[in-house]
């Protein structure tokens, strides 16, 4: 099984494809739309903002590309927030596989943005396949100042308001955390996303 993450220059690039190493997974890191078309899985890693990374994804052709996928494909942070029609930052439009717009998180005084280290989740439904062996024990690691609304969360975390921490739609799901640095509670999400139980 190949399994394509697409290049979007997030720097979170790195940590992915080695976090797919350790399971095995034959991994390629690529920004070729044929390539990514091909592939059995497809990971959609992004960091940074919304407006950069979906130029980054344009320029080599690739928004449609994404938008046309009919295998599995994962999100990852910033990768989750693309998969909705719009950000509210940089105010653009994203890739819109996903009703709805993202925001900037509501938090208090008491709270620091961007949200910072690790969270629990609330699973909404514990048949997803990403949720198999998951409990709502599990940590996250997170990094984000950006929250997707709840419409279609299959998990939910919290950090002032609460906000989707792990979305699907058809063939796309989707985490706002960090699964290749959450330990062994994200490398089995990564690997339930691989079908690797």
């Amino acid at each position: 099984m190949r399994v394509a993450v697409v290049n979007s220059g997030g720097a979170n690039l790195g940590s992915v494809m080695h976090a797919l190493t350790r399971l095995q997974a034959d991994a390629v890191l690529s920004s070729d739309p044929d390539t990514i078309s091909k592939a059995d899985r497809v990971i959609l890693p992004g960091v940074g903002s919304a407006r950069s990374a979906m130029q980054a994804l344009a320029q080599p052709g690739l928004v449609d590309v994404i938008r046309g996928l009919e295998q599995p494909v994962l999100g990852i942070c910033l990768g989750l927030q693309l998969l909705f029609e719009q950000s509210e930052e940089g105010d653009c439009d994203c890739l819109g596989i996903i009703p709805g717009r993202v925001k900037k998180l509501e938090v208090g005084p008491q709270l620091r943005l961007p949200h910072m280290g690790w969270n629990q989740l609330r699973w909404n439904t514990a048949d997803d396949p990403l949720a198999r062996g998951m409990t709502d024990d599990d940590w996250f690691y997170f990094v984000h100042s950006y929250g997707a609304p709840l419409a279609h969360a299959v998990a939910a975390s919290d950090h002032g308001q609460r906000f989707a921490a792990i979305v699907r739609h058809n063939n796309f799901a989707a985490c706002q955390f960090h699964p290749e640095k959450s330990a062994a509670a994200g490398q089995r999400l990564l690997a339930n996303f691989l079908d690797r139980n």
